[in-house]
């Protein structure tokens, strides 16, 4: 006869006056990792941190444009940047940790230090995706003039307001979105942009990837309860073991096998939580380094002469391949300035007929510049930032094309396109290693301090049991699935409405019960974070604007 799993028992109340952190589990806390663990992060994060900030100064050391004024303004905006992944640490990644703590697989000291590292490397080993789509969700004209008064308005404001609401979430144990904040942040930035100019305020967002990026953001908490409901039934299914699915027992460690598999699932969310929620950082911090220092960062100048020949080559086939979709133009020079035509279809994503045109004379016009020098390193400081510009520019429309599908190329035509916009990509689209460092240190402190906060919230309100092994497994293993994917997919989600909806849904499936308070509470924070968002940082971009 099959065994019956029973549903975890009712948490047993912690002595009045008391909390987890104050248990020893099983003596862990005063063993020697907890006491050595600390120290081997702080000498990697002072390494770290000297290796930027040397790269940093050498890269300044570079440019001959940055005078004092424009020196003071980056360092400014480099901390306001780094406080962004420090909270974005200590307000998110609480999520990752709070399962093996409440299961008793870690200690605290050592969970925040071992989930703080492994969100270092996942930040280390990023590809970037994620960044540039945050970015491209902002305003083209404010991206191609960053170093204007409102280029940088436009990064100080919704840098702050996403601070601004993440400590207020935070001060409240509301486990809200850091992701969530962001969009908000920047969708505030553009309509305040586009009013500014006189325009209505729906015309400053790319609203296509802002809605694309929403569904995934929305989505992810009716995936995350589900998924994790769905996993913890099969687990009991397949996997029976009592111990699994009852309440730890009093302050022991839990059997090695579900230790490691606790310890397993932590590991995966604080590197998959690093891997995503780090690239935001890093996707501002670039726009801050283009607009203060564009000679440097504007361009990546590190590919070889055959890369660059290589360029040049491949401007044959895509000028071959946007005369066929050009019309009665295709057979006259363009009249005009053609960055202002594609960039108008880029902020509109409307074809007009000299759409495309304007987009031929501008890739011939970046060729030009481009076949003067044999490496990108070679080009005069004055034309690079034009030439990043018009790079930007092109890229974005080539994307558009294909997104829309209004301009189709297939065959050669396809081929030469792709590994022409590839090359574009990789000449605006790099992050040094120094940036990927300073924001793996700020996140990976960051989850070291404050987190007791959103952890209690996450391991004591939402369900009316204590977690149990398996819901927290089940709760992590969907949370750490979700995240990779959406990396990969170069799609921002949030690693809080996952996981803490992933812990309703194994509540709600073991039969335990949920604390309809504190869903009420967590339904709000999504609700109001978008719209305070958007206000707190539309508010700021005006203000700003006056300062700068």
């Amino acid at each position: 006869m099959d065994q019956v799993i029973p549903a975890a028992p009712l948490a047993s109340p912690l002595p009045k006056g008391t909390s987890v952190f104050d248990q020893k589990f099983g003596g862990q806390s005063s063993g020697p990792v907890a006491k050595i663990a600390p120290l081997v992060f702080g000498a990697i994060v002072l390494g770290g941190l000297a290796y930027a900030v040397l790269r940093l100064l050498s890269d300044l050391g570079d440019s001959h444009e940055l005078g004092a004024a424009p020196f003071i303004l980056l360092g400014i905006a480099l901390l306001i940047a780094l406080g962004f992944e420090f909270v974005n640490g200590f307000h998110d990644t609480a999520n990752a940790v709070a399962t093996v703590i409440y299961t008793h697989a870690l200690p605290p000291q050592v969970a925040v230090v071992w989930s703080g590292f492994f969100n270092f490397l996942g930040v280390l080993t990023s590809s970037g995706a994620v960044a540039f789509g945050i970015i491209s969700l902002l305003p083209v004209e404010l991206i191609l003039q960053v170093s204007s008064k409102a280029g940088f308005a436009m990064v100080f404001a919704l840098l702050i307001a996403a601070i601004i609401w993440n400590l207020g979430t935070w001060a409240l144990g509301l486990p809200a979105s850091s992701s969530h904040t962001l969009i908000g942040s920047i969708i505030g930035v553009g309509i305040a942009n586009s009013l500014n100019n006189g325009a209505d305020g729906t015309s400053g967002v790319d609203w296509t990837k802002a809605t694309e990026i929403g569904y995934a953001l929305l989505l992810s908490p009716v995936f995350g309860f589900c998924c994790a409901a769905g996993l913890f039934l099969t687990m009991r299914y397949l996997v029976r073991k009592p111990a699994l699915y009852s309440e730890p027992e009093g302050n022991k460690a839990p059997p090695l096998w579900i230790r490691g598999l606790l310890i397993f699932t932590c590991t995966g969310v604080s590197f998959a939580h690093g891997s995503n929620d780090g690239q935001k950082g890093m996707g501002l911090i670039m726009l801050i380094l283009i607009g203060t220092v564009p000679t440097v960062y504007a361009l990546n100048r590190a590919p070889d002469a055959p890369t660059t020949a290589q360029f040049v080559q491949l401007t044959v086939g895509v000028d071959a391949a946007l005369a066929r979709h050009a019309g009665p133009a295709a057979n006259t020079p363009y009249v005009g300035d053609p960055r202002l035509a594609v960039t108008e279809y880029v902020r509109d994503k409307a074809l007009l007929p000299d759409s495309v045109p304007a987009l031929r004379q501008l890739v011939a016009e970046i060729a030009e510049n481009v076949r003067r020098y044999p490496e990108l390193r070679l080009l005069p400081d004055a034309i690079v930032p034009n030439v990043r510009n018009d790079m930007y520019l092109a890229s974005e429309a080539f994307r558009l094309f294909a997104k829309t599908r209004q301009v189709t190329f297939a065959g050669e035509e396809a081929r030469a396109v792709n590994a022409y916009r590839e090359l574009l990509n990789g000449a605006t689209r790099f992050i040094p290693d120094w940036v990927k460092v300073a924001v793996a240190i700020a996140l990976g402190l960051g989850t070291m301090v404050g987190w007791k906060r959103i952890v209690v919230t996450v391991g004591e309100k939402i369900g009316k049991t204590h977690m149990s092994y398996g819901q927290g497994a089940s709760a992590e293993l969907v949370a750490m699935g979700t995240i990779f994917a959406a990396d990969i997919y170069g799609l921002p989600v949030s690693t809080t409405h996952v996981l803490s909806s992933g812990v309703a849904g194994t509540m709600a499936a073991s039969g335990s019960g949920l604390q309809m308070s504190t869903l009420r509470n967590l339904l709000m924070a999504w609700v109001l974070t978008l719209p305070c968002a958007i206000l707190i940082s539309g508010s700021l971009f005006f203000l700003f604007l006056q300062i700068f």
